[in-house]
């Protein structure tokens, strides 16, 4: 058996989901967890300490039976930049703000609207057509420090592109912290 479906299960039998399997230099084996999806549920839990705990000491005891050579075993949340993969994932977060990166810039496609050579967009994404998907954007032109903006200036013009998952080299969850604890307006 691989190491990736050796861990998958040992994940998968305690509850958990995983997320992304990482091994690096020097021994370290990354394994990141979340708790699986389920469209009905309107509140997601958070991962615990706790659970990282249970995955962890599991693993000890699986990949020693498997004689998996590492130095040591990291087990965490995905954070607030998860990788989004599978088409379950897109699903998952839809109606989110996500990071996109294109395996090939856009080109011609963009009809000038867009750079052509651009690759990397940070917008919303929608379910498309059939099993494509969608991330809506605005090109906000960006405000100095101490710089004051009008109330009166027009906010720049909503723009879209529709993309298959094999086009994407990566996609995650943009990072937005809101460190006031309110609300945007």
């Amino acid at each position: 058996m691989s190491l990736q479906t050796t861990v998958e299960d040992a994940v998968r039998g305690l509850g958990f989901e995983l997320v992304e399997l990482e091994r690096s230099t020097g021994g370290l084996l990354r394994v990141t967890i979340d708790h699986p999806w389920i469209s009905s549920q309107e509140v997601e839990q958070g991962i615990t300490v706790e659970d990282c705990e249970r995955v962890t000491r599991q693993l000890q005891y699986v990949l020693e039976v498997d004689n998996v050579d590492y130095r040591r075993l990291e087990v965490s949340s995905p954070g607030i930049d998860r990788p989004l993969r599978s088409p379950q994932d897109f699903e998952r977060f839809e109606g989110y703000e996500v990071d996109l990166v294109l395996k090939a810039s856009i080109g011609a496609a963009a009809a000038g609207q867009v750079s052509a050579n651009r690759k990397k967009f940070r917008g919303t994404l929608q379910q498309a057509e059939g099993s494509s998907w969608r991330i809506v954007w605005r090109d906000e032109p960006s405000v100095k420090p101490g710089q004051r903006v009008s109330a009166k200036r027009p906010p720049a013009p909503e723009q879209a592109l529709d993309f298959s998952l094999d086009e994407l080299q990566s996609a995650r969850l943009a990072p937005v912290v809101d460190f006031k604890g309110r609300a945007k307006n």
